[in-house]
């Protein structure tokens, strides 16, 4: 008998050479029925390995990130065997289980094609019926030479042939087809209950444009046909809600081949950017903060003061001016620095809060440009605090508060990870020890669960990263918190204690936008154009249904639009209907129709964004508080993947 640990700390007895799939059975039926894998002392295994010593062993289930990683690779190499049966003389690289997928890389003389995919699904189909099995064989490096040679998988002999010396090789078998691989697997091809061939692409061997470009096909793999469905809905939403083409649609922005990199905001954009903008400030000025401002070009040996030269300048751009070398910024805070160095500050001064609406430019080579995601131009809103080292916990539960509050009125859900020092970063040990110890200690006082991310933290400091959550489950990284005593002692920061000598501040770098460019792409898919209220462009459009009712629809912007309330009168000869629908397609949020009815008793027939075709009457005064009411609150409606 040896004994076994499980997940939850009991341990159980069990013969010696019990394989892990007994385990999950003996545990329980349910169990038994989702496994796909075992955990033996923190290696994945097959369930068909045997037990045969003491050890910690965690059953892997179907629906978990490693049992959805095990069903993929799987899948991966159900794909493989099929394309091997429909296109003879095939080669093959690698099939690896990837982000919500897998892929395989194909040396064939026959060119894949959009309906080969329908080809190679429907025979995928036809051998999860057969059932067959995924056998592994551990082989010596000459048999899997000798295998693999014979067969000309000169693709799988150079992986073979890279192995460390003491490495244990294995290859897998399920029907015909027989695979170099670690594992593991699923027991049986039967196992696989949801698939899809997605698309092809091109992919150089190993990544290396000296070698031969293969054929990949990209596919995904779900435990359930319905978790498969969900996905797919998600990725045709996610095309209807691309900020790019919404960006065009809704006339906020643009972007050029004069200009690849830098977006264009149109008039429309600038309203959505402005109250983005303005939303900051306020809730900054009530927070303590005070603004300013900082050059967007600066001498090169304040950037060799920093620390930017040696740790960022394949990112940044240069120009020269008399003679002398000047870079423009990619970041803010040494112009924070310089502006703090202006005055002499007392203990009594601090926390000083500064922010900056600032412009920043970083170079990003032109494949990974990608709207306004991905620009080489954008503002962060960023803010450096200035603090004694007495007041760190406090001033970083402060920003932690801000940032959860900013998230809370857009309606976003978010998780929190946690970056320490990377290779690449200047200090002592003893300084990050310490700003690590403060991350950790404020996110414990909020109660906050957060991932440690080992290493990827900035070159000055450790960080807290926010992640955000759209309504497709997508996760985009937005606000972060950096504890620095890096740059304080770059540039000299001092103030006068109480003691009266000088002694070194420590410094927060914060956004909570991040980029106000990439903050509206996200807001611009998360809300699929149908901005809330107070965000929208244009909040309400008045149409009239005849000319004769012009003068009542003017009479009425004029009211709104002294209100502050941003509103478009549509005059056009043009049917009632046609006008409707096309305010539907902009996303105005009120549409109000007035006629002779309307006219006659100050009302307007209200017509709301998304909520169908009957148009409620209201008075104009109950019309304006509703309006009022929703901007003042920031009413954001949750959005949702249904969303139509």
């Amino acid at each position: 008998m040896i004994k076994i640990t499980l997940k939850d700390g009991s341990v159980r007895e069990v013969e010696q050479g019990t394989t892990i799939a007994g385990l999950a059975a003996s545990i329980s039926r349910g169990l038994a029925k989702v496994a796909v894998a075992g955990k033996v002392n923190d290696e994945m295994k097959d369930l068909s390995c045997q037990l045969t010593e003491d050890a910690a062993v965690e059953i892997v289930t179907i629906d978990s990130d490693e049992g959805l990683d095990v069903l993929r690779h799987s899948t991966a190499h159900l794909m493989a065997e099929a394309v091997a049966n429909l296109f003879p003389g095939t080669k093959f690289g690698i099939g690896p289980s990837i982000a919500k997928g897998y892929y395989y890389d194909f040396d064939s003389e026959h060119v894949f094609t959009p309906e080969d995919l329908a080809s190679i699904e429907k025979e995928m189909s036809r051998l999860v019926k057969e059932k067959n099995e995924y056998k592994r064989r551990e082989v010596t490096r000459e048999e899997a030479l000798s295998h693999f040679g014979e067969l000309g998988e000169k693709y799988k002999v150079e992986l073979i042939e890279g192995l460390p010396e003491d490495a244990t090789i294995s290859m897998y078998t399920q029907g015909n087809f027989t695979d170099l691989c670690a594992g593991p697997h699923l027991p049986s091809t039967a196992n696989i209950k949801a698939f899809k061939l997605m698309s092809l692409a091109g992919a150089y061997w190993r990544g290396s444009e000296k070698n031969k470009m293969l054929q990949r096909i990209y596919g995904t793999a779900f435990a359930k046909p319905a978790d498969l469905e969900e996905h797919l809905f998600k990725l045709e939403e996610a095309k209807r809600r691309d900020h790019r083409k919404l960006g065009l649609e809704l006339d906020l922005f643009s972007l050029h081949e004069e200009g690849p990199g830098f977006p264009f905001f149109h008039p429309k954009g600038m309203i959505l950017r402005n109250e983005l903008e303005d939303f900051w400030r306020k809730e900054h000025r009530r927070r303590g903060y005070q603004e300013i401002k900082t050059p967007i070009i600066l001498n090169r040996s304040m950037w060799e003061q920093s620390g930017h030269w040696d740790h960022y300048k394949e990112n940044m751009y240069f120009t020269e001016i008399d003679d002398q070398d000047f870079a423009v910024k990619p970041m803010n805070c040494p112009g924070g620095m310089i502006m703090y160095k202006t005055k002499m500050h007392s203990y009594r001064d601090l926390p000083l809060r500064v922010g900056e609406l600032g412009l920043v430019h970083r170079h990003e080579l032109s494949g990974a440009l990608h709207g306004l995601l991905r620009v080489r131009n954008f503002t962060q809103d960023d803010a450096h605090i200035f603090m004694l080292p007495s007041q760190i916990k406090e001033e970083l539960i402060g920003v932690i508060e801000l940032v959860d509050y900013f998230y809370k009125v857009f309606g976003f859900d978010y998780h929190v990870e946690l970056s320490t020092r990377p290779e690449d970063s200047m200090g002592s040990d003893e300084d990050w020890e310490t700003a690590t110890r403060s991350l950790q200690e404020a996110l414990e006082e909020k109660g906050i669960e957060y991932k440690v991310n080992p290493g990827d933290g900035a070159f000055y400091g450790p960080k807290i990263d926010f992640h955000v959550e759209d309504c497709l489950d997508r996760t985009w990284q937005c606000g972060t918190i950096q504890l620095d005593f890096q740059m304080p002692e770059k540039f000299d920061l001092s103030y006068i204690g109480e003691d009266g000598q000088k002694h070194r501040p420590v410094m927060i770098h914060r956004v909570v936008y991040g980029s106000i460019e990439r903050f509206i792409a996200l807001l611009t898919e998360h809300y699929a154009g149908a901005f809330p209220v107070w965000l929208a462009p244009v909040q309400v459009r008045i149409l009239p249904i005849s000319e004769r009712h012009h003068e009542y629809a003017k009479s009425l912007a004029s009211r709104l639009n002294d209100l502050d309330i941003r509103v478009e009168t549509d005059e056009r000869k043009e049917k009632i209907s046609y006008k409707i629908r096309e305010a539907q397609t902009e996303k105005v949020p009120f549409t109000l129709v007035v006629g002779d009815q309307e006219a006659e008793s100050n009302m307007a027939a209200v017509r709301r964004y998304g909520q169908g075709d009957a148009g409620e009457k209201m008075s104009v005064d109950a019309f304006i508080a509703l309006v009022q009411e929703e901007i003042a609150s920031k009413k954001a409606l949750k959005a949702t993947s249904k969303e139509k």
